[in-house]
This record gives C-alpha cells, sequence and structure tokens, in this order.
C-alpha cells in the first residue's frame, strides 16, 4: 500500500498543511497512522468532509 505524508496530502487535497495536521489529530483522517512523528496517510483514502475538493485524497 501506497502512504502519502502531510505535505504530499496538502499537495493532492489542496488545503493548508497546518489544517491536514489538525484533520488528523481530530481523528477525521481514520486511516491516518501516525508513525514516530510523522502522520502517514494512505493514498486511497478518501478527503475528509471539511476538504473543499471531492474524490480521494
Amino acid at each position: 500500500m501506497e502512504y502519502f505524508l502531510i505535505k504530499q496530502t496538502f499537495e493532492k487535497c489542496g488545503i493548508i498543511v497546518r489544517r491536514v495536521y489538525v484533520l488528523c489529530i481530530e481523528g477525521l483522517i481514520p486511516v491516518a497512522t501516525k508513525i514516530g512523528s510523522y502522520w502517514a496517510i494512505p493514498a486511497d483514502a478518501e478527503k475528509p468532509y471539511k476538504c473543499r475538493k471531492e474524490g480521494a485524497i
């Protein structure tokens, strides 16, 4: 399975890096996994409802 880091997710989702980080912390990206000090988000994860664009992250 391919994973994205927060910066890569930001580029694909079109929202600021800090917002992606907050969404991970709040559990709004339930498939996000914290590995050490980094968040890993599966490439095929659905965008949280608070993202403005449609589709997968």
